[in-house]
């Protein structure tokens, strides 16, 4: 007989009542306290902070670009960004929540609000389903249920950290989803559900879905050594979730294959080995109001903290059950702190940012201890004096951080003696006459969230950059970029300086900026060889504002700082031109160096820059570029406007500077400040460089198509030497059904002189396996149940 008690069919209308009201609770609470801080939509202070407004709005707004026919690519391929990039990874990794195509039911002005709705409705989603999974665990009180479902979705790290991450909030949902499917395992239920919802949550999100699982495995394993005895059915049970979770997997290969190649081909982040906190921040952490970058965010509302902390000392569970809970929330706890178990959590490899990403684990199995607590019965006085003493400790221990608030104290002793008071109402068990117990727990959790929102904001916006939400201003540089647009004749970028890291898929047009954790190693190299700037240690390369390489990348047109597009005084290239084979020297393959000036005549196949006439002064009638990549301060020429350059190696790299029109010995260059160790001034000549032009116009494609995923492109008959493609040289690309070749990190093509045309056609690397594995999932589950049934045995008559 097991000695946890399991409730096979909680009653299905108490589960949905105790889910809407965490779903209300969690909304309520999130909303409050963003109006609290003035935040957008309820003030004017930002919400889109790093890169919530770097990245994710302006992916969305591709979504929605996506949804509406109007973007430039599609689900494989992405014209906008980077000069043409492998869609399918960032699409994996940013937009395949279920959530995520809502945005296109808003106005695309809309598209801040629309992002932010999505974000509640994942939190209140998250509140729903630990509700409904803490039901399915055990019987208890629904409204007990619902208000510590919205004590999980409302934790620290949610309303602090996921909050400007959307993509983290679907692994805030799959934690109890997953926990359910392993339920479903624990009964030998739902062999083709369990592994759809797999599914689900590793698409929605495979970085947060992977310490999802982890974090569900654990509870398994409680739930099994608790509820089943001997090895074999321990052992079954294992092996049912095991299946469901490796037929799931298979069903996300299609996202998840070339997701994880795509991770590989991208330039490298930042790595940093791992120190973990005082145990003192961590304890000042589960006070309401406190904000830190670098710590784990454990809030869950101080009535969820008594219940659990009371759990060992609550005669009412079974012995067995309450320390093999209150166990699994120290070991737990205690594995952030250590590096193996911290490199475990997190994909072996520490996160560029916060190195406590898998907290909401944690939230959610102190909930469920806080469920187990309250599902038996309120706690007597000793185990609630217990547990309260318990928590005095830590708070005690916690106080001595420096994250720890006043206001975090205040509210952390109001919020215990309403939850004392609530939790020590009279009566038998916590479910009779709830009104009072249940008003004082639900008004302590959501001043206590709403404290904590606002102070999340507060702390995010003093310590991170911010973005303004959409406005006028984006409005006029759209609509000027969509009406100078002619793609695929030529390009329109975004130009610089820029809004954000992915003005393209923000405002429209097809530049050079793009900013991912995908961003290719070949794309990042070869732009900073021509000159541009990158933040992020060059996963946000910015686009290059000079004449050759908008020549070289056919931009005939850009947006300039004024809000105003400009057309380029060349008339632009068409996106395939060809060069000679065997650029380099002695026939050799062409390599770049270390001067973007000489990269830019390489790949341009011609001389364009003068040299100064002295170290710092251009020749009259020639056009000055500074290339000072580590220089973090103003330039100028002695005779003209100054510019700003934003060297800080090695996490930013100014971008190549254009100066103006030099005068000559009137025009010299002066810095500012200190000048940098290394740095170049090049002096353009238009004439060449129209000149050069027009020579590479005299052999390019005389035709070019686009579609979303590829292009074509016919030459004259008997054209020789390597047609070059102005895109990235990224893996997925095939021409002519060979793979794409590279020339100096462009997609280049052969030809023989018999060959007059060009097709290329991008699909992702991984895409076809993924699929093959998708397709053999599908037909696992489709045997499954039919493997299932056996037939009956006959009964032989008794004779």
């Amino acid at each position: 007989m097991s000695s946890e008690h399991t409730d096979l069919r909680a009653p299905r209308r108490t589960s949905l009542r105790g889910a809407a009201l965490a779903a209300v609770v969690t909304t309520v609470a999130v909303a409050a306290g963003d109006a609290i801080a003035r935040v957008y939509p309820y003030g004017h202070r930002h919400r889109s902070i790093n890169d919530l407004g770097n990245q994710f709005v302006p992916f969305h707004a591709q979504l929605w670009d996506l949804l509406h026919g109007r973007a430039a690519g599609g689900l494989l391929f992405n014209w906008r960004s980077g000069y043409g990039t492998s869609f399918l990874p960032d699409f994996g990794t940013y937009l395949t929540s279920p959530f995520a195509p809502l945005v296109g039911l808003f106005p695309r002005a809309d598209i801040d609000l629309a992002v932010y709705v999505v974000t509640l409705m994942k939190t209140a989603a998250a509140a729903a389903a630990m509700t409904w999974l803490l039901r399915t665990l055990r019987r208890g009180p629904w409204w007990g249920a619902g208000l510590l479902g919205a004590s999980y979705a409302l934790c620290g790290w949610s309303v602090i950290e996921a909050s400007y991450n959307p993509m983290w909030m679907d692994g805030l949902i799959a934690f109890p989803l997953l926990c359910l499917t392993g339920e479903w395992a624990l009964r030998g239920r739902r062999p083709v559900a369990a592994p759809v919802v797999v599914a689900l949550c590793w698409t929605a999100n495979f970085y947060t879905a992977y310490m999802a699982t982890l974090g569900a495995v654990l509870v398994l394993l409680v739930r099994v050594v608790l509820t089943r005895q001997g090895l074999r059915r321990r052992a079954a049970v294992l092996g049912r979730a095991a299946v469901s979770t490796v037929l799931g997997l298979l069903l996300a290969a299609p996202v998840l294959v070339p997701l994880f190649l795509s991770s590989q081909q991208a330039y490298p982040g930042w790595t940093k080995q791992f120190a973990p906190v005082s145990w003192a921040d961590v304890f000042a952490r589960a006070l309401p109001a406190t904000y830190s970058f670098s710590s784990p965010a454990v809030f869950v509302g101080t009535g969820t903290l008594l219940l659990a902390a009371a759990l060992p000392l609550h005669r009412a569970v079974p012995a067995r059950t309450r320390w093999w809970w209150t166990g699994l929330v120290v070991a737990v706890a205690v594995s952030f702190q250590w590096t193996p178990t911290h490199l475990a959590w997190h994909v072996f490899a520490t996160p560029n940012g916060s190195p406590y990403r898998q907290t909401f684990v944690l939230a959610g199995i102190v909930v469920i201890a806080a469920w187990t607590a309250l599902s038996a019965g309120r706690p007597d006085g000793r185990a609630l004096a217990g547990g309260a003493g318990l928590l005095g400790a830590a708070v005690l221990w916690g106080s001595a951080s420096p994250l720890a608030t006043d206001a975090g104290l205040l509210l952390f002793v109001l919020g215990l003696a309403a939850a004392g008071a609530a939790l020590g109402w009279p009566g038998r068990r916590a479910g009779r006459r709830p009104l009072l117990p249940a008003a004082l727990l639900t008004g302590a959790l959501v001043v206590q969230a709403a404290a904590t929102v606002a102070y999340g904001h507060q702390g995010k916006l003093g310590g991170l950059d911010d973005y303004p939400s959409w406005g006028p201003a984006h409005t006029a540089r759209s609509r000027a970029l969509a009406e100078a647009d002619d793609w695929p004749v030529f390009r329109t970028d975004a130009g610089r300086p820029a809004l954000t890291g992915n003005d393209p898929m923000l405002l429209g047009g097809e530049g050079g900026a793009y900013y991912s954790s995908h961003t290719p190693d070949v794309f990042t190299r070869t732009m900073a060889a021509l000159g541009a700037g990158w933040t992020s240690r060059g996963r946000n390369v910015q686009s290059i504002d000079n004449p050759v390489t908008d020549a070289l990348f056919a931009v005939g047109a850009r947006l300039r700082p004024d809000g105003a597009v400009t057309r380029n005084p060349l008339p632009p290239l068409p996106l395939v031109t060809t060069r000679p084979a065997g650029g380099g020297p002695a026939g050799t393959d062409p390599a770049y160096g270390d001067s973007p000036f000489a990269n830019q005549e390489l790949l341009l196949g011609a001389q364009v820059y003068d040299p100064p006439l002295s170290p710092g002064v251009c020749a009259a009638g020639t056009e000055a570029f500074l290339w000072a990549p580590a220089y973090n301060a103003t330039a100028r020429l002695a005779d003209g406007p100054a510019f700003r350059l934003n060297g800080n190696a090695p996490r930013n790299r100014a971008a190549l500077q254009p100066l103006g029109p030099s005068h000559g010995e009137g025009s010299a260059l002066v810095f500012d400040q200190a000048p940098p160790a290394s740095w170049e001034l090049g002096c353009l000549d238009r004439a060449r460089l129209t000149a050069a032009v027009d020579r590479l116009r005299a052999t390019a494609a005389t035709s070019v198509a686009v579609h979303d995923s590829g292009l074509s492109a016919t030459f004259a008959r008997g054209t020789t030497g390597t047609a070059v493609l102005a895109t990235p040289a990224v893996r997925g690309w095939r021409c002519n059904g060979r793979p794409g070749g590279s020339y100096l990190g462009l997609l280049a093509v052969p030809l023989d002189g018999r060959t007059t045309s060009v097709t290329c056609t991008f699909r992702p690397p991984g895409l076809y396996p993924g699929a093959a594995a998708a397709a053999l999932a599908v037909l696992v589950l489709a045997v499954r149940p039919l493997l299932r049934r056996r037939p009956a045995r006959r009964v032989q008559p008794r004779t």
